[in-house]
């Protein structure tokens, strides 16, 4: 079972363009993701710059409107994720619970959907959906 755990980091939201974490929260992520590379669980991860340097397209009416970051109107926002293949929501859960967090920050976790959770009728109309997905470099 593939899960996200989505980083919510607090008052990311407003962050500067360029904001990077300080060098000892970096060291403690990189402990914490190769112990997920070696646990043989990490299939991907990334950090997030700031909505700051971000835009958002939205599509009222039918039509594209793009508006630049920062958001106003966002209380949270994602500082990164990491892609897990694991057996269960508990397992995700107790990896998302050993990250090096701080007071202000949050895991998201979140399954991710696979083909088999659609009824087959969806799956007809999802063909070539996995080997896109192989094209992309998905496991």
């Amino acid at each position: 079972m593939r899960f996200m755990m989505l980083m919510i980091p607090g008052g990311y939201e407003s962050a500067a363009p360029g904001t990077m974490p300080p060098a000892d929260r970096v060291a403690a992520m990189m402990k914490y993701n190769e112990s997920l590379q070696q646990a043989g669980v990490l299939l991907a991860l990334d950090g997030l710059h700031p909505p700051s340097m971000g835009a958002r397209v939205r599509f009222k009416g039918g039509k594209p409107s793009v508006s630049d970051g920062p958001f106003a109107e966002a209380k949270e926002v994602l500082g990164g994720y990491w892609m897990i293949d694991v057996r269960s929501r508990d397992e995700a859960i107790a990896w998302a619970s050993r990250c090096p967090a701080s007071n202000d920050e949050t895991i998201e976790v979140r399954q991710v959907q696979e083909m088999g959770d659609f009824p087959a009728e969806m799956q007809k109309d999802m063909a070539g959906f996995e080997e896109m997905q192989r094209k992309a470099g998905h496991k």
